[in-house]
């Protein structure tokens, strides 16, 4: 796809330098939006407001809503009052209200300057709802039907409205705003009597989420429906918009994006990574960097707590990064999968007992298995072919124990702080990689240095 999107974005410079514009348009009219919006991305600045011109008006808008930011401020900066109305009167309101939400004050102004009142009103009634719930997200444009239309009536209605509607698929069902059902336009067309009513036709089990619920939730349940649309009621009922499936899609990759930089040691960023500056990287990461150093302070007054251990036992020293670094990846593991099972929906606080569980007999079994495998690394390479007389059975046993219960610690550790995390409210991911290797370190040492002077230094 890059290597299509620079040779697309070689031809047309090349065409404009030739001032070749009918060539241009026909280039780009056969285009999908998001691929043209990824050729602006690339092409000089200066050449951007020409081609947006070049576009067909609709296919123009859809294009500015896949475009970046950046490259949106850019073009509106460069437009004309009418250029600017002609674009923002082809949105939908959702993708109205994303784009006013990434520009600066004085664009958003300007912005809303060219809508119709009735679309302001719209964008501002959505803006008005908490960040990353159901109402931020979704469009007041749907296809409503009357309970006694018929079949025909029901046509006419989609036929008159429908194109300015962001699906028309399916058809919600509603009298004085409550929802009563809905029906799809297969259930029409495949209607043998066109004077049946609505009513008769239509399904009123009708699965809804409300304003107020979290857009990964939402998320989430046109995932496991496989609905195209799922539509947003009130407190009392009354449906105010849809939250369409594309969208659904965008919000399941931020969430994704955002746990994968939390559980990375990184505060979350709005920007994608080519379009952060070294400034902006050092900010989201230098606070869990400051916080990590910190904490492994604790390690090292641990180390510093049974330095006379070490100095009649050196050869314990040589194994503390294996036993931390396995306690670490076991525990990394554990709280990886369960902080995915969380996302999914599959584990909440009630199941806290089966994950213990669950990962207690895992443990088990991967604790053994490493310890087997250890012992004889250290008695086969450590002991007979380095020829280091330090290292004993008792040595390699003292090893070996630890690596178990480290490993069952580690793995408790990292299926309980997500969920207890999950239950206080907090983003599970938080405890994930960085945070969980930080406590497993501290307590395979304890461990360690505990199992060493009980067998060693009796």
């Amino acid at each position: 796809m890059a290597a299509h999107t620079v040779t697309v974005e070689h031809t047309l410079s090349k065409l404009l330098q030739e001032k070749r514009y009918a060539a241009i348009r026909d280039v780009l009219a056969t285009m999908n939006p998001a691929d043209i919006a990824a050729v602006f991305n690339e092409v000089q600045s200066e050449q951007r407001p020409l081609l947006f011109r070049l576009l067909p008006k609709e296919l123009a808008a859809e294009t500015f809503v896949e475009m970046d930011p950046e490259t949106q401020e850019q073009l509106i900066h460069g437009f004309s009052d009418s250029e600017l109305h002609e674009v923002v009167d082809e949105l939908y309101v959702d993708d109205a209200v994303d784009i006013v939400e990434e520009m600066p004050a004085n664009v958003v102004k300007r912005i809303l300057a060219q809508v119709s009142p009735g679309m302001r009103k719209e964008i501002n009634e959505i803006l008005q709802y908490p960040e990353n719930s159901t109402g931020s997200i979704m469009t007041t444009e749907y296809i409503s039907l009357r309970p006694d239309m018929t079949v025909t009536q029901a046509f006419e209605r989609i036929t008159r409205t429908g194109v300015d509607k962001e699906t028309i698929y399916t058809c919600y069902v509603t009298k004085e705003r409550q929802l009563l059902g809905l029906v799809t336009v297969k259930d029409l067309l495949l209607c043998p009597d066109k004077s049946t009513k609505i009513e008769d036709l239509m399904n009123p089990n009708v699965i809804t989420v409300t304003t107020l619920t979290d857009q990964e939730e939402t998320a989430r349940k046109l995932s496991k429906y496989n609905f195209l649309a799922m539509p947003v009621v009130d407190s009392d009922g009354r449906m105010v918009g849809i939250v369409t499936f594309d969208d659904a899609m965008d919000v399941l990759q931020e969430e994704v994006t955002e746990d994968i930089e939390i559980m990375g040691g990184m505060t979350p960023s709005d920007k994608t990574y080519m379009r952060s500056s070294p400034v902006d990287l050092f900010r989201h990461r230098i606070p869990w960097l400051l916080l990590l150093m910190v904490s492994a302070t604790f390690t090292g007054m641990i180390i510093t707590n049974f330095e006379n251990a070490l100095a009649a036992q050196v050869v314990l020293t040589a194994f503390i990064p294996m036993l931390m670094d396995t306690g670490g990846n076991s525990g990394s593991q554990s709280s990886v999968t369960v902080i995915r099972a969380i996302s999914l929906g599959e584990v909440d606080f009630r199941d806290l007992a089966a994950v213990v569980w669950k990962e207690i007999r895992s443990s088990v079994m991967c604790g053994i298995a490493l310890a087997c495998a250890c012992f004889g690394k250290i008695m086969l390479i450590d002991r007979l072919l380095l020829h280091n007389t330090d290292v004993t059975v008792t040595v390699a046993l003292v090893v070996c124990c630890t690596m178990v219960l480290t490993v069952m610690v580690a793995e408790m550790i990292g299926c309980t702080l997500p969920i207890i995390a999950k239950k206080l409210g907090f983003d599970p991911a938080v405890m994930a990689s960085p945070f969980i290797t930080t406590i497993v370190d501290a307590v395979s040492l304890l461990l360690y240095f505990g199992i060493a002077t009980l067998l060693l230094f009796r």
